[in-house]
């Protein structure tokens, strides 16, 4: 049975974990299902967590996870500004690759009211916006968790282009079973998998997250220049700083 929760698991019981540099080097050119294997045999599913926007590319990772595992956790965050698409989205992905555990994360309310009661942040200042309502989250959910999955990819390029498949975030490892994979190989698992797109991609939207911050792209440009536009900014924060 499908799971949408909003709760965080107790804290986990404390485990060495082998350096990250090991690991990347061990896994440098493994396949994806191999890498996500590699984070499972090394803290155990109930410690893995994969991070997932359901965006225009995630279902690739998805197809991959659930064929490695699908009861893997998967956290989403829900941040109160993302496209009615993407919420229907990440429900139909839900049921065609039966996973069995996605957790939907939200900020604090008590943080918006605080904050951003106008729901205006993102206009002022969108890097405070993606902190309350997407780094504190995801901090909150990782607590419980010792390695957490993602789906950047260096061909994104950007801070992106040289990340490795596997690397230190603080208390826990984090994974990039896409990192050397090219754009072709993902195009060829939605296409042998028949996996739905997201609804978005056929009005032109490349990359897709938040409303306010997400346009459609035109073939000349890279995926990602929807997003921020206009802005030096060219990530949400999950990915730059520490995440204990």
């Amino acid at each position: 049975m499908n799971a949408l929760a909003d709760q965080v698991l107790p804290a986990p019981v404390a485990r060495e974990l082998p350096p990250a540099l090991e690991l990347d080097l061990a896994l440098r050119n493994a396949s994806t299902a191999e890498v996500i294997t590699a984070a499972l045999q090394t803290v155990g599913r109930e410690r893995l967590a994969v991070v997932s926007s359901f965006g225009t590319e995630s279902a690739a990772l998805l197809k991959v996870m659930a064929d490695v595992d699908p009861a893997i956790p998967v956290v989403f965050l829900d941040t109160g500004w993302l496209f009615e698409e993407t919420l229907a989205y990440r429900d139909t992905l839900i049921a065609t690759l039966g996973l069995l555990d996605v957790r939907s994360i939200k900020p604090l309310e008590a943080t918006l009211s605080r904050d951003d009661p106008d729901r205006e942040l993102w206009f002022s200042d969108p890097d405070a916006c993606c902190r309350i309502r997407k780094v504190e989250p995801l901090a909150r959910a990782l607590a419980s968790f010792s390695a957490w999955i993602n789906g950047r990819k260096r061909f994104q390029g950007g801070l992106r282009a040289d990340i490795a498949v596997v690397e230190d975030d603080g208390s826990r490892l984090k994974f990039n079973p896409f990192a050397n994979v090219s754009r072709e190989a993902i195009e060829a698992i939605y296409r042998l998998a028949k996996l739905p797109p997201h609804p978005l991609t056929a009005s032109g939207y490349l990359s897709v997250g938040c409303m306010p911050c997400s346009s459609r792209t035109s073939t000349d440009e890279d995926a990602r220049a929807g997003r921020w536009r206009g802005r030096a900014k060219t990530e949400c924060g999950i990915h730059t700083p520490t995440t204990s």
